[in-house]
């Protein structure tokens, strides 16, 4: 079992989806979790009471990742609550979804702002603390439309797509300071941000992938938690595809 005892990690977008099922394991494991949302407050503390009943410790932060100032303001919650930062998870993201013609400028701004700026603003404030500990583990969630693109996804996948890069970046940035950069590509798992898929693009999606099965939250959630733990101490800079196979 991976054992994350005593270590503090934020979960960007914790509230629901792969998010929730992240901060569900890392609690698991014996992390302690500040739970991210932007607006849903009440998803937020559900997550956070499900963690606490399960005998974990967790706190919710509100905080929209787009903007600098709450993202300094959701790294110092972490640190005035728990007195230090290990690992931190940017996951929230949206999605505007159509053909590159009928995009609008709002429909590239809000997606690229929320999950490619976002990452860069949470990560910018949680290197602070770690340098300062020479210890961290950072994990991006990008995505199989980052390495591979999809129809009517351009300004997703091209922020998912630079995820990637900004995280080898970063890697060889803070790597000499004891701090490991990684991300994780999930395949199709069934979230609030895929609901509105048709289900012609579900089943073809399920059919070219090996496993022949979608994936679940908590299988992203034991991928971060690898990557989080000292086990992982070796591994930076990389991707790893948790997908059943679907991007080879």
């Amino acid at each position: 079992m991976i054992d994350l005892t005593n270590k503090v990690a934020i979960v960007t977008g914790g509230s629901r989806g792969i998010g929730r099922g992240i901060a569900t394991i890392l609690a698991k494991q014996g992390a302690r979790v500040v739970v991210n949302y932007r607006g849903n407050e009440a998803a937020a503390q559900e997550v956070v009471a499900a963690i606490r009943a399960a005998g974990g410790e967790a706190i919710p932060a509100q905080g929209d990742v787009r903007i600098a100032a709450e993202a300094n303001a959701l790294v110092q919650k972490a640190l005035d609550t728990y007195g230090r930062l290990d690992i931190l998870v940017n996951n929230a993201g949206t999605t505007r979804d159509t053909l590159l013609l009928r995009m609008s400028d709002e429909d590239w701004d809000i997606v690229l702002e929320t999950n490619l700026k976002g990452v860069f603003h949470c990560t910018k404030a949680a290197l602070r603390p770690m340098i300062r500990q020479r210890y961290g583990r950072i994990i991006s969630v990008s995505s199989v439309s980052g390495l591979a693109g999809n129809v009517g996804q351009a300004n997703y996948a091209a922020a998912k797509a630079g995820i990637i890069a900004f995280t080898k970046s970063v890697a060889k940035e803070v790597g000499s300071r004891g701090i490991t950069v990684n991300a994780i590509a999930p395949g199709y798992v069934p979230t609030d941000l895929t609901s509105t898929l048709p289900q012609q693009l579900i089943t073809e999606a399920v059919s070219r992938t090996p496993l022949g099965r979608m994936g679940t939250p908590e299988d992203m959630g034991y991928a971060v938690a690898f990557l989080a733990s000292d086990e992982a101490g070796f591994i930076t800079g990389q991707v790893l595809s948790v997908d059943g196979g679907l991007a080879m």
